[in-house]
């Protein structure tokens, strides 16, 4: 029987017959369970929230599900998802006049209140702006009128928002459990008072620490295109917008949406602790989740308890940056494996450290899998490794996959990056020396693969400074690494040259860069994380009509005097410390782990309570 739903303005059953001619319909049809449908009409705050990706990769977003979840505990908030649809539904919905739809109520996301984007990963954002597209929304901020949603957007890119300024109203920079809630009760205040522009809602807002709020500030570049001053120009905009900070890990979440078909990560989730210890100099998430928190143990335990009654889940990653710094991390999974022991419960850790520890923590899981072990030596010389700071020589490598595959591991895996700071050729000849060597390991009957990735100098980390290896240098150092291993038995993958240019520019972006997104957005780029989907032909074509050269972001490098197009965006972490860092990575000198090893004055010592209770003792 046909529906036609008056209030949203289209026939339902054209809908649906819609979603019958795509691939993968289950991605948008909603109703999953433990998702939650608020009554629209007497619900007064209405958010619409995403990860501008498929919703295979959105749905493993576990910050996507915490303001999912946060959102929808207060009594005049709903909160609804959207992903970006593929080619196939994005045609139909355009060829049909269909705006594109949340998935708990249908609705056009140009009717809720707000649209909140997780911007994750610098390739996404041609797709954020076609789903304002779709939505019916302009694309630029500027040209979205009073009637339409706050755009507002989130995540580890808002650590430098300006390639996204033009096209967002504000930015939550850090973590949102606090600043999200907050900026609620600012939205509800102005939109009960009935009498406030957009304007008057964004300079309050403003005036919330960790929200920037991008047309309240001016940039001035130099004559060689750097930049000069980012000046705020209304009273309410701060000077210095801080990273949002919370000292009190919440509650753990325990009912997710259980997706209609298998995402990324189709396995429960459990956040062990947020923070990693480890001083990796290229590593942006171990500034930009700085300080540690841990939860305790009878929180976890409990949690796995209620993800297993309320979801059914026979799978459970406890999640971290670096698993085996959990305080008692060992006696944590044995009484975990204990507990569930004959139940077939899997645990697994995906960020485990590189030493025997980690092989025989997780030997001690339980459930009899030997699939296959994941090590990240990233360089593969030991030099280079220094100049990283992750302190792991080649003898520790091969005793810890040793020991791997004598507990029954038949399977690695090896993350390297090529392109760091100070590389030689000798040291990507080393990648292939080190991989030939753990080929060797059960008399060669071991299975490798070997992903090599680009190294992107992101903005916060120590090496913002430095400049990135062009497509030759990338291309000549891949050469040096097939010839090496084209005989040896392994699998071998990297990243794409263009692709890695790309992600470089959009890390160091400054504003301009907004305009060449917008135009390779018109030129139909979207899914540029999609090896499939991705034309570097258009976003050429892009960079040159907007006259920007993309090397000037990546190939060229820094002064420590230099003003970052991120200088108004505080970490908590300070100039100092990172040029310090920088310093002692050209000098190849450790950096002492400061969970063990002592506070090293990052900065946050100086305001965070977390950082004074547990270094009281070494910060002087």
């Amino acid at each position: 029987m046909r529906s036609y739903n008056v209030e949203l303005g289209y026939d339902m059953y054209r809908l649906d017959s819609i979603l019958s001619r795509v691939v993968k319909p289950a991605r948008y049809v909603g109703g999953e369970w433990n998702s939650i449908r608020k009554v629209w009409d007497s619900t007064e705050i209405k958010v619409v929230i995403t990860y501008p990706d498929l919703y295979e990769i959105g749905m493993s977003n576990l910050g996507l599900a915490i303001i999912y979840d946060l959102l929808n505990r207060q009594e005049d908030v709903l909160a609804e998802r959207v992903f970006v649809p593929w080619i196939d539904l994005e045609a139909e919905l355009r060829s049909q006049g269909i705006p594109l739809f949340s998935l708990e109520s249908r609705r056009p996301i140009k009717e809720f209140d707000i649209l909140g984007l997780s911007l994750g990963y610098e390739l996404t954002y041609s797709n954020a702006l076609n789903l304002l597209d779709l939505a019916g929304m302009p694309v630029l901020a500027a040209d979205r009128g009073e009637d339409l949603p706050l755009v507002i957007a989130g995540g580890s890119c808002a650590l430098n928002p300006e390639p996204m300024s033009d096209f967002i109203d504000l930015f939550v920079v850090g973590e949102g459990e606090e600043a999200v809630p907050e900026l609620i009760d600012v939205y509800r205040s102005w939109k009960r008072d009935g009498s406030g522009s957009k304007r008057d809602l964004l300079q309050e807002s403003a005036k919330i620490r960790g929200i920037y709020v991008p047309s309240f500030y001016s940039v001035d570049y130099n004559t060689d295109g750097t930049v000069n001053s980012i000046t705020p120009t209304i009273e309410e905009a701060r000077h210095v917008v801080e990273r949002r900070i919370v000292e009190q890990l919440p509650p753990l979440l325990t009912s997710p949406i259980l997706p209609y078909l298998q995402v990324v990560h189709d396995r429960a989730a459990v956040e062990i602790q947020r923070g990693c210890y480890q001083g990796c100099r290229f590593c942006q998430a171990g500034i930009i989740y700085r300080p540690v928190r841990e939860r305790s143990q009878p929180e976890v335990i409990n949690a796995v308890d209620e993800l297993i009654h309320n979801c059914g889940y026979d799978e459970v990653s406890l999640l971290s940056l670096s698993s085996s710094d959990y305080p008692e991390i060992a006696d944590l999974v044995g009484k975990l494996s204990q507990k569930y022991s004959g139940q077939n419960l899997i645990l697994s850790m995906p960020s485990l450290r590189l030493d025997t520890f980690s092989v025989e923590l997780a030997d001690s899981f339980g459930d009899g899998r030997k699939s296959g072990f994941t090590f990240a030596p990233e360089a593969g010389s030991e030099r280079l490794r220094r100049v990283i700071n992750k302190n792991i020589s080649d003898e520790e490598i091969m005793k810890t996959i040793e020991t791997a595959w004598e507990r029954g591991w038949k399977s690695i895996k090896l993350y390297f990056m090529v392109g760091l700071t100070t590389e030689t050729d000798s040291d990507v000849a080393d990648i292939v020396k080190l991989v030939r060597r753990v080929r060797s390991i059960g008399s060669g009957k071991i299975n490798i693969r070997v992903n090599v990735s680009t190294f992107i100098p992101k903005p916060h980390t120590p090496f913002q400074w430095v400049a990135q290896a062009s497509a030759e240098e990338l291309a000549a150092k891949q050469q040096i690494l097939t010839a090496g291993l084209r005989k040896a038995g392994v699998q071998l993958s990297w990243q794409s040259p263009e692709v890695s240019l790309l992600e470089g520019a959009f890390s160091r972006g400054d504003r301009n860069m907004a305009r060449v997104i917008h135009q390779a957005w018109r030129h139909g780029c979207r899914f540029d994380a999609w090896s499939e989907n991705f034309s570097f032909d258009k976003w050429r074509k892009a960079f040159n009509e907007c006259e920007i050269d993309p090397q000037f972001y990546t190939a060229r490098e820094r002064s420590f005097d230099d003003k970052m197009p991120w200088a108004h965006i505080d970490t908590g972490i300070s100039h100092e410390f990172l040029k310090r860092e920088y310093e002692c990575a050209v000098m190849e000198k450790e950096t002492p782990n400061c969970g063990t090893g002592g506070c090293n004055l990052c900065g946050l010592q100086e305001n965070q309570a977390v950082c004074k209770d547990r270094f009281k003792t070494t910060v002087t």
